[in-house]
């Protein structure tokens, strides 16, 4: 038995430093002044990030991302939210075939729906193609199966039916039920997927580039781009980026302990 053990931590440990070596690689890079021929930097420097700071092309990319995946998953939760309550409520036959239509997304490569939407919306009434309109609409379908399962997930571990039907005997309409009692009990749930699915739209990168590429420039994009002109600029937006998305990881676990340990808000 304890040998066993000893072979998985062996196991465990080549896993880490497979996973992490390129990711201290990048760190050192981003850190390093003068790195030619040496195992480690010779000269350590912050100037990458504060060429980063300083850049307003950067800037201006990471406000096209954060605005445009806010307001994606802000619409996102605007819809789903009713939506998904009343079917879990009051039509709880029809959540499988809703269930199946939401989760189409899975199914089409990132390639396909944008050239599928390029061309729907590149002439017509609705010629939105290269602005941020379609780019928005694509990541609102993007994001539908966390949205959805999130919330789903949320209304059934609270029973959201026997809450309202609880509140509604105390004589409380249908509105102010949800208002006051459903959306507090679901609140971690919804905080989760919004969390969730704005991560992952903030690393979307196909889509983004093939939609609007050549007229909007995200985090993702200017990456791109910087890859060719600097190393270390490259490297220092990937840590940038990485320690963005910990920080979620880290909201999301603790958000998901205290769910699991029941807490009602």
């Amino acid at each position: 038995m304890t040998r066993k053990m000893g072979y998985h931590r062996i196991l465990i440990g080549f896993l880490l430093v497979y996973l992490l070596l390129p990711l201290i690689a990048t760190a050192l890079y981003a850190f390093a002044g003068k790195w030619d021929h040496t195992i480690l930097p010779e000269t350590w420097t912050l100037d990458w990030f504060r060429q980063m700071s300083l850049d307003a092309r950067f800037l201006e990319s990471l406000w096209n991302s954060f605005y445009l995946c806010g307001i994606s998953v802000l619409l996102s939760l605007v819809v789903m939210l009713p939506t998904v309550f009343i079917v879990t409520v009051y039509f709880p036959r029809w959540e499988f075939l809703f269930k199946s239509l939401v989760v189409l997304p899975y199914a089409i490569p990132g390639i396909v729906a944008a050239v599928g939407l390029i061309r729907a919306y590149s002439s017509g009434p609705i010629a939105i193609s290269g602005t941020a309109y379609i780019l928005i609409g694509a990541y609102f379908v993007a994001i539908l199966p966390y949205m959805y399962q999130g919330l789903r997930n949320s209304m059934l571990t609270v029973d959201a039916p026997a809450l309202l039907d609880a509140a509604e005997m105390l004589g409380v309409s249908k509105i102010t039920a949800f208002r006051t009692v459903i959306l507090p009990n679901i609140l971690p749930g919804v905080t989760v997927s919004i969390l969730l699915s704005f991560s992952v739209l903030f690393g979307e990168f196909v889509l983004t580039n093939m939609l609007v590429g050549g007229q909007i420039e995200t985090v993702q994009i200017y990456l791109y781009k910087r890859l060719a002109e600097s190393g270390h600029l490259a490297s220092t937006i990937a840590i940038l980026y990485f320690s963005f998305i910990l920080l979620v990881s880290i909201g999301l676990t603790k958000i998901g302990n205290l769910m699991k340990g029941g807490l009602r808000l």
